[in-house]
């Protein structure tokens, strides 16, 4: 049986490169090298090490030469971060059909305007562990927060892949959200605006589109959406308003949907939970499914025990 499928390789390898040709667009290696999805997950890890020194990477010894380490990790992170950059870059210019060039001198850059944006993240994200702390009464500590909320990691990753976003980097911030989605069950679109002392709570099924405007002071629960109303037009709504707006001071409890890119929820709104939101909100409303009467079947009901 082993040799006779030995035999047939060569016929079964045939037809696989006769589909690759057929749909040549997804395996292209012409257009040169991908971002390495391990080497930014890689990278995400060092960022979190500088991000929070005391609770990453060489914890035992950071007060010992805490400079010398963060240097360290800077110039490893700009070296693999910047390579990563010249990559997407290349790939997304090839994509497109514009020139290729050597883009070493413009992803370095770009590697260190982003890193010179790590102490004003580290500050949101300060305020984002203070926002649970607060938020939540099974918190124990900003520790346990920290090394163990889920939350707080998407948070994190969130806040990094942004700033590259910003700074118009293709693919890598897609990958850094991607990977957070898939370690947290949470998905947030690297293109979305969030304010300080944001707190998603438990937040599995949370999802955050790229045209969403968060304010300060936002809680999201678990299987909370925040998303379009349609996406039917495809790529022709590509930069268009499509995702809500949620003001300062909301809370989003779990299972609401609030869908569209003219929806506002004003200031100080509770949104209760497994609503159904596609039109604006005024501050200070409480939205709520009025309650459903329960049906107890096979045995009376005792209004004592209840």
């Amino acid at each position: 049986m082993q040799k006779h499928f030995q035999d047939q390789v060569s016929d079964l390898a045939s037809s696989y490169v006769s589909s690759y040709k057929k749909y040549a667009q997804s395996i292209n290696r012409d257009q040169g090298s991908l971002p390495n999805r391990d080497i930014i997950i890689d990278i995400i890890n060092m960022l979190r090490e500088i991000l929070f020194p005391e609770y990453f990477g060489r914890q035992q010894n950071i007060n010992a030469a805490i400079d010398y380490h963060i240097g360290d990790l800077l110039l490893n992170i700009h070296e693999k971060l910047g390579q990563q950059i010249g990559f997407a870059l290349q790939h997304d210019a090839r994509r497109k059909g514009e020139p290729v060039e050597d883009y070493r001198e413009k992803a370095e850059s770009i590697s260190y305007a982003f890193l010179e944006r790590i102490p004003e993240i580290r500050d949101a994200l300060a305020c984002d562990v203070q926002a649970a702390l607060d938020g939540d009464p099974a918190a124990a500590s900003k520790d346990e927060i920290i090394i163990s909320y889920p939350g707080m990691f998407a948070i994190s990753v969130y806040r990094l892949a942004h700033e590259l976003y910003m700074l118009e980097v293709p693919l890598i911030p897609r990958i850094m959200t991607e990977y957070a989605h898939s370690r947290t069950g949470i998905d947030i679109n690297p293109g979305a605006t969030i304010g300080r002392y944001f707190f998603i709570d438990h937040g599995t099924g949370v999802v955050i589109g790229e045209t969403t405007f968060i304010g300060n002071n936002v809680t999201l629960y678990q299987g909370v959406t925040l998303g379009a109303l349609s996406t039917r037009e495809g790529q022709l709504l590509r930069g268009v308003k499509r995702h809500p707006t949620i003001e300062d001071n909301v809370v989003v409890y779990s299972g609401a949907s609030i869908l569209g890119g003219e929806t506002r929820i004003g200031q100080g709104t509770v949104i209760g939970s497994n609503v159904f939101i596609t039109r604006s909100v005024p501050g200070g409303t409480r939205v709520i499914i009025k309650s459903q009467e329960l049906i107890y079947k096979g045995q009376e009901q005792d209004d004592e025990r209840f």
